[in-house]
């Protein structure tokens, strides 16, 4: 074989178009076994994937299709599939050998026919195609099955109309009940593929098929399997004992060496988990979830990475997975980067009493690392594990004295920027450590450092003797700093001066700011709160004290963690590009559906508390008519887009022999009497209904869901403890 492909190796070489054609014509004579016309062809095809333009010599090549060989047939059908849809005007020269090929005897070619036609999505071959498409999908060869599968796929996208009146998307229903594993799993892939659209039908599973695809995944390809178990995403338990069992059966699949099969049959676990109560079976599927996670850790950095993005979201819902495997996730001395920063995350994530002082220990040897942003991102995170374990505070504060002590410009302001924080979670606890602060102020340079240091200034203005001089020393460059630096001496100054009523010093510093901050500033915050604190120093000294100096509220590191309905919904993209954004695909991919959790009996309280509504598709362009200025210009009777079934199969007059909606599918599994696991084990496949209702305006409002639209981080920025939080009744869910 290798041999072979080093012969071939001469053929990519940069040829004439008028050369391949003589050569062609040549080959038609004295070649009893095609070997010039095969060779020709495989220079053609060099060309192609060397990125030349062999269009010209497309109706020179199509007459090779005539030629018995195999390995012919194929080289004309790739030239076909790179060319075909450029020259509609001359493809029905190839149309009568296409439909020769749909009916040879050898399935190879049958199915190279059907898969070449498919991949030219123009009028003139959709026609044949729809046609022989239906004789591939119950051909007797299993091969030709599968390929077809795929098939139905491409023509829905290339005219979803003509797929779903031609009962293309039941004949695949159907094959997920094939008896070969393969033909199934495409089958599953098409299906998933067609309702993934926004504009598809609507792709559900009952217990009996969810059970036979579980049955075929030990047979079927790694791709196969992966295909399979993201469908499981789309059967919805109606009792937590089917979940249970169900996900009893996929925990199998946590062994396989393919890595991509694992996050998918971890992402199937843990949406079935949503649906089940036995705590001690979810405590189990925890415990069988670390070790292949800790196996991907010690692939290659890409597969690390992937790992590390997908591990972030997973500890987020379920901490117990990966709780005792803290120094797993210990970087390396020749990891990449983007794998450091990954890792960092995850080890402050899993930082608890018991091992944050070897988490501790860890971050102070990153902290003099070389890389600038590792090291601030250890140093912050030394911080931010101070906020987070109590416990650990007091060593935490020592670390970041001793980094100060280094003298490092960036260490320094990031351990400045972080004690602020720490004076905030532990108030009154640790300002001994201000003057130590207050001798490295010239090394601050950074706005959010200093705006840092200006806070502590004020905050503790009282405490500190020569507050009003250091606030004056950085007063001086009040017009060149930042909007952030400059809202902090505002702040500041006002501070100090209700601190220091009596101080001249103060008087002039909040005169000169006021006066500005009102009078020579552009930013309008800044100059809107320079008026609040003007008024109401000068109507109630009193008041102002009370609102300036009222006490802060203590603050955690909850804010870090992702909103627990968001975190749900982008669980459901485990193992997919999504994951790694960490953002739903449907904001970065056009046309692609959203995922969310759906309501049902089994659903556990704390899920269905938190769960997302998926936003409404919205009109297209086509369907957007805006009224301008003028008078109205006379339409014609088109139907308005909300009357029309742009999904359905026929027409709502059909005669009742003729073919039905796709809706009564599941209609007539309600009708039956046994529900969703009955004898065949129908699967459920819907169409998007009307929207004659007056709900319909606000469902396509793009602005109805806007309040969820901003559910996810806000990263290293405490937020108040909340009297009256919402995490209590899931605490035995999420944390430790």
């Amino acid at each position: 074989m290798s041999g072979q492909q080093g012969q071939d190796a001469k053929f990519f070489q940069r040829g004439k178009i008028e050369e391949f054609r003589t050569e062609l014509q040549a080959a038609e004579s004295k070649d009893k076994k095609y070997q010039k016309r095969k060779t020709v062809l495989k220079k053609i095809v060099a060309n192609i994937t060397m990125g030349n333009d062999m269009s010209p010599l497309f109706t020179d090549v199509v007459q090779s299709l005539g030629a018995p060989l195999l390995e012919i047939k194929k080289m004309v059908y790739l030239f076909l599939m790179s060319y075909g849809r450029l020259k509609p005007e001359q493809i029905h020269i190839v149309i009568p050998s296409f439909l020769q090929d749909c009916n040879d005897r050898n399935p190879l070619i049958r199915a190279l026919a059907i898969r070449t036609m498919s991949y030219i999505p123009i009028p003139v071959v959709l026609e044949p195609l729809s046609e022989q498409l239906r004789h591939c999908l119950k051909d007797r060869d299993p091969y030709v099955r599968k390929t077809a599968a795929i098939c139905v796929a491409k023509l829905y996208v290339a005219d979803s109309r003509k797929a779903e009146k031609g009962g293309f998307v039941e004949m695949l229903r159907d094959m997920m009940l094939d008896t070969n594993a393969t033909v199934v799993a495409n089958a599953v892939a098409a299906l998933s593929e067609i309702g993934d659209r926004q504009d598809g039908v609507i792709f559900k599973l009952n217990l009996t098929i969810a059970n036979k695809l579980i049955a075929a995944l030990g047979e079927s390809s790694e791709w196969g399997q992966i295909y399979i178990l993201d469908s499981l995403l789309r059967y919805v338990p109606e009792e937590c004992a089917d979940a249970e069992m169900m996900g009893e059966r996929v925990i199998v699949q946590l062994q396989h060496a393919n890595s991509a099969v694992v996050l998918t049959a971890i992402k199937v676990l843990l949406y079935l988990m949503n649906y089940m109560e036995n705590r001690r079976l979810i405590d189990y599927i925890c415990k069988k979830m670390g070790p292949p996670l800790v196996t991907l850790i010690s692939s290659g950095p890409e597969v690390q990475y992937v790992a590390l993005r997908n591990i972030l979201l997973i500890i987020q819902r379920r901490p117990t997975v990966l709780k005792n495997d803290v120094k797993v996730f210990f970087c390396k001395y020749n990891d990449p980067i983007y794998v450091k920063l990954a890792k960092l995350e995850i080890m402050y994530r899993l930082a608890r009493d018991e091992n944050a002082k070897e988490v501790l220990a860890e971050l102070q040897e990153y902290a003099s690392e070389v890389d600038v942003d590792f090291v601030r991102k250890a140093v912050r995170s030394i911080g931010r594990l101070a906020i987070k374990v109590e416990g650990a505070a007091d060593i935490c504060i020592q670390a970041l004295l001793d980094l100060i002590e280094t003298k490092v410009t960036y260490v320094v302001q990031e351990a400045v920027i972080v004690t602020k924080d720490i004076f905030r979670r532990y108030p009154g606890k640790y300002e001994g450590i201000i003057p130590k602060l207050c001798e490295n102020m010239d090394a601050l340079d950074e706005p959010e450092s200093k705006a840092s240091m200006i806070w502590i200034l004020g905050q503790f203005a009282d405490k500190i003797d020569n507050a009003d001089e250091l606030l004056d020393d950085l007063v001086y460059t009040f017009l060149e700093e930042a909007v952030e630096v400059q809202l902090a001496l505002l702040t500041a100054t006002v501070k100090l001066f209700i601190y220091k009523a009596d101080s001249e010093t103060a008087k002039e510093l909040v005169h000169k700011v006021l006066k500005w901050a009102t009078e020579e500033v552009d930013n309008p915050d800044l100059r809107d709160r320079g008026f609040m604190y003007w008024r109401m120093l000068a109507m109630n000294p009193n008041v102002a004290r009370e609102i300036v100096l009222a006490e802060k509220p203590a603050i955690t590191t909850d804010s870090d963690r992702m909103d627990r309905g968001a975190l749900d919904q982008l669980l459901l993209h485990t193992g997919t590009l999504g994951s790694i954004y960490h953002k739903n695909p449907e904001t970065f991919i056009r046309n692609a559906a959203g995922r969310a959790l759906t309501d049902s009996p089994a659903l556990n309280a704390n899920s269905r508390s938190v769960l997302v509504t998926l936003r409404p598709q919205l009109p297209s362009a086509a369907n957007i008519n805006v009224a301008g200025p003028g008078p109205i210009e006379p339409q014609p009777n088109v139907p308005a887009a909300g009357s029309s079934r742009p999904a359905q199969l026929i027409s709502e007059d059909a005669g009742p022999g003729e073919e039905r909606d796709l809706l009564d599918i599941e209609e007539s599994t309600a009708e039956s009497g046994t529900g969703g696991d009955s004898g065949e084990g129908n699967v459920d496949v819907d169409v998007d209904a009307d929207d004659d209702d007056p709900r319909a305006a606000k469902a396509l409002d793009p602005y109805a869901n806007l309040a969820g639209a901003f559910g996810g981080y806000v990263a290293d920025q405490p937020q108040p403890i909340s009297g009256t939080s919402q995490r209590g009744g899931e605490l035995d869910d999420l944390l430790f």
